[in-house]
């Protein structure tokens, strides 16, 4: 009888545990949840940009928004002068918008070289720890195999379930994976004439009802989204969901709640420690803690208690593939890694396939250069947390919407730390010819750090480094023969004081 007692009074507790535990569509409770640990550790993301838009491949994704333009408004309804670039481009390859409407380029996107191994095995070798394809871009052409809208990679253009299959490999490799909705921002995305298609009844079901580009989104519309957004998280039950700038304003706000509550939900019923990904451009959608802010092609000037991410494209204001498609060197996008890491954050970097889908082999030199300098320095990104200041030097992000994209980038003087227990990593953003560093966090008096330095080593080179711990500044000495154009990594090891050697 008393076993008896025991186990009921056993089973009511854990029944009380799993009703705290379930998320309600109120902020009191989504702000009970907690960033997972893989999350913290994996600092390193790839975000997959694919669309029709690759099939006129110009002006990137924004295509579909501003091929209409024939000179009347500009992109925000302000008086323009001349048609938008897209349509001249339009016009001059397809012809009018009229008679050639976008719809016309999904057949066109055939991706009939896509391959979910090969670009799976390349984001491997890259070093990134998750993936994260976009699953609805703003045109509102899914992607996945979608139970909602008949306008999918299934049933049109490629024939194939993209997400499904990246999904599929990627978990084979043991990567997270997650998938992005900008389809929010479908409501602003269409120019609306009768002489358009985008006003044909037959094509309602994939440009909505003709409506103001600026008005508020209208209860109808958000619940579609809602539906949709639902579908794809309870089909492929991503660890990860990111939304885009759309998803912010304040039409969605009671279904942006119940897409959160319904998302952790969805991840304490498959013992799954799932990431939502939001932006505050304009509106602040959620508040810190209930979600992982995401801050577009920008970063932080300082360190951030809660984790956050960039997301960040290898073509800088180009997402969606384009010609040209302009890029920067591997080492700038290594020195923002570093730079986001040592403030608490982490980088979802974009690549951009044709629409073959092959990734050019320009951004796969990228990549598999990143990649190698991450086996050799990835113990100072991985599983780190920031030390007590995130670096020293004359550069630091400007906090600002697309600040990266106007950065002038790193010189010699920058460096950037972080730790992993008792080590300090210390990074050299750029080198250049000098014969010491000093890293002024690490001096002897006044130190930030409790115990005394035992070595100093540097993460791909065999020498022994030369170091002298100053009042006011820690001394290496740079190994002559040691050449790089890629950030170096200072790895300090602490001496640990036993704690017996104070009494205690």
């Amino acid at each position: 009888m008393v076993r008896l007692i025991l186990v009921i009074i056993l089973l009511q507790l854990v029944s009380v545990t799993s009703a705290q535990k379930k998320y309600a569509p109120c902020w009191e409770s989504l702000l009970q949840y907690e960033i997972p640990q893989w999350y913290k550790d994996a600092k390193f993301g790839i975000f997959i940009h694919w669309g029709p838009t690759t099939v006129p491949a110009n002006g990137a994704e924004w295509y579909g928004f501003h091929m209409w333009n024939e000179g009347e408004v500009d992109a925000l309804g302000n008086p323009a002068k001349e048609p938008s670039s897209a349509y001249k481009y339009h016009v001059e390859n397809f012809g009018k918008p009229e008679d050639y409407g976008y719809t016309k380029f999904i057949p066109e996107f055939k991706a009939e070289n896509f391959n979910a191994k090969e670009w799976i095995d390349l984001f491997v070798e890259a070093g990134a720890k998750y993936v994260v394809p976009v699953g609805e871009h703003c045109d509102g052409f899914a992607m996945y195999n979608s139970k909602i809208t008949r306008w999918n990679a299934v049933n049109m253009g490629p024939k194939t379930d993209i997400v499904g299959e990246l999904f599929s490999e990627a978990r084979k490799q043991g990567l997270k994976v997650g998938t992005s909705s900008h389809y929010a921002y479908g409501w602003h995305w269409w120019t609306y004439k009768d002489k358009f298609e985008t006003t044909d009844p037959e094509l309602e079901d994939f440009y909505w009802k003709a409506h103001d580009r600026w008005e508020p989104a209208t209860k109808e519309w958000v619940e579609n989204w809602y539906n949709r957004t639902m579908d794809m998280m309870e089909s492929y039950q991503p660890d990860l969901l990111w939304f885009d700038l759309g998803f912010c304003e304040p039409a969605y706000e009671e279904a942006r709640k119940k897409i959160l509550a319904n998302y952790y939900n969805q991840g304490l019923k498959n013992n799954q420690e799932v990431v939502l990904n939001y932006k505050n451009i304009k509106w602040k959608p959620v508040p810190d803690g209930a979600a992982v802010l995401d801050l577009e092609s920008g970063k932080l000037d300082r360190i951030r208690s809660e984790v956050w991410q960039t997301d960040m494209s290898l073509g800088g204001w180009r997402w969606g593939y384009c010609e040209p498609y302009e890029m920067r060197s591997p080492n700038k996008y290594l020195q923002d890694l570093i730079d986001i890491v040592s403030k608490n954050g982490v980088l979802l970097l974009n690549v951009a396939p044709n629409k073959h889908g092959v990734i050019p082999n320009d951004q796969q030199a990228i990549l598999r250069e990143m990649g190698s300098w991450l086996k050799t320095n990835g113990e100072g990104i991985y599983q780190t947390v920031p030390f007590t200041v995130f670096g020293q030097g004359p550069s630091n992000a400007e906090m600002r919407l697309h600040a990266n994209i106007h950065e002038k980038g790193f010189t010699p003087n920058d460096f950037r730390y972080t730790q992993k227990g008792q080590n300090i990593y210390a990074f050299w953003l750029e080198q250049d010819e000098r014969k010491v560093v000093e890293l002024d966090a690490l001096g002897a008096e006044d130190r930030i750090i409790n115990d005394p330095i035992a070595k100093v080593s540097l993460l791909g080179c065999n020498e022994e480094i030369k170091w002298i711990q100053q009042n006011n500044e820690l001394v290496i000495e740079v190994p002559k023969t040691f050449k790089s154009k890629n950030p170096l990594c200072f790895k300090i090891e602490l001496k640990e004081i036993p704690s017996d050697i104070f009494g205690l």
